[in-house]
């Protein structure tokens, strides 16, 4: 089936709504609909360990007093298989007496990957696979990346000038853009499940990185770059609404002790270089269920996760006004050839408030 029919629509927009709030698990929506067409229940995914789309959805149409028994169940990921903190979808879509899963994609969750449609089949509904999936790939690049990868999808965000300038020579950046494009900033860290920075932003500006302009009811964890544990016990980033993780080269047991004390978890995940080895900084989130790390950083570190081909996808707000000199987005050796330059493609372009949205991916990185 190619055609995304208007109940597989209508499940995406409800996988939508669990932008941020089902991390770590996908985002996903599901319509229950009567062979007539009518809906009868329908729901998206709660937080973790809550209910899955396809329980809120039966649900709903129990609450309502339907009858679910030949109905069709539009989902827009596999119904899971497995049992984790809640029972295998595929068992209660079953049990309520689904005649037919439309579903948009596979999981890649290995622990269901094909196996929940199997189940299906197995019990006597008829399965089609197929409307739909690029955009709920798209809603889930970084649950996908996490389970094919074993790395978080990268999303590297930066505010500049119109001539390419982060910040002034002395480091100031407060404020280059608007307040619309900073609390569209807000959006994008709310989806994400952590929010990645480094020693020097922290030293510099002692920011909060907390997600303030957009309702959520979650914040993301956050991640510090940390080589030789300089994060001051005092700095605003401690607090008891998330984790806070701190990437580091160091063995300073005292500092360590005293940071952990602060609630921080500290890792210690060095290079040759006495520096964080960043790769294995990404598959130990990816480890601890991290989706998207949402990346504001100074332009060193934006730079260092460059350089080591780690970053995804740009997501850079560009303001109207020309600074002349400064910090660029990311402190990147000079170039030979035009030809070595990395290629990136543009994905969308929008205004917001003065400024403009530019959302750029590295070729090929979303191919896993």
């Amino acid at each position: 089936m190619t055609d995304t029919s208007p109940h597989i629509t209508q499940a995406l927009g409800l996988a939508a709504q669990a932008l941020f709030l089902s991390n770590p698990n996908p985002r996903v929506g599901c319509v229950i609909a009567s062979p007539q067409g009518v809906v009868l229940g329908q729901g998206f995914t709660q937080q973790a360990g809550g209910p899955h789309a396809e329980v809120m959805a039966l649900r709903d149409a129990a609450a309502a007093g339907h009858d679910v028994r030949g109905a069709t169940a539009y989902v827009t990921l596999e119904p899971c298989s497995h049992q984790g903190r809640t029972g295998p979808c595929c068992d209660a879509l079953a049990a309520a007496g689904i005649g037919k899963v439309v579903a948009s994609i596979a999981d890649p969750n290995p622990l269901v990957s094909g196996q929940g449609f199997e189940r299906l089949r197995a019990a006597g509904i008829a399965v089609e696979v197929g409307p739909g999936a690029e955009a709920s790939r798209e809603l889930n690049i970084g649950f996908f990346s996490r389970m094919v990868r074993k790395t978080p999808w990268v999303r590297m965000k930066a505010a500049a000038s119109l001539d390419g300038f982060t910040a002034l020579p002395n480091g100031v950046s407060q404020w280059i853009t608007s307040p619309e494009a900073r609390a569209d900033g807000h959006v994008w860290r709310a989806r994400a499940c952590a929010v990645l920075t480094g020693i020097g932003t922290v030293l510099e500006d002692d920011p909060v990185l907390n997600v303030r302009d957009v309702a959520t009811p979650r914040q993301p964890h956050l991640v510090v770059v940390d080589s030789h544990l300089q994060t001051p016990l005092t700095a605003k980033l401690f607090g008891p609404e998330r984790q806070l993780f701190i990437y580091t080269a160091s063995d300073d047991t005292g500092r360590r002790h005293a940071l952990e004390a602060r609630g921080a978890t500290v890792v210690r995940l060095p290079n040759p270089q006495g520096k964080v080895d960043l790769a294995a900084l990404l598959r130990d989130l990816a480890a601890r269920g991290v989706n998207e790390l949402h990346v504001e950083a100074g332009h060193k570190l934006n730079g260092s996760l460059v350089r080591e081909g780690l970053v995804d996808e740009w997501l850079v707000y560009l303001a109207p006004k020309l600074l002349g000199s400064g910090r660029g987005l990311a402190a990147l050796p000079g170039l030979a050839s035009l030809g070595d330059a990395a290629p990136l493609q543009f994905q969308a372009v929008d205004r917001v408030g003065p400024d403009v949205r530019l959302l750029a991916r590295g070729v090929g990185r979303d191919r896993f």
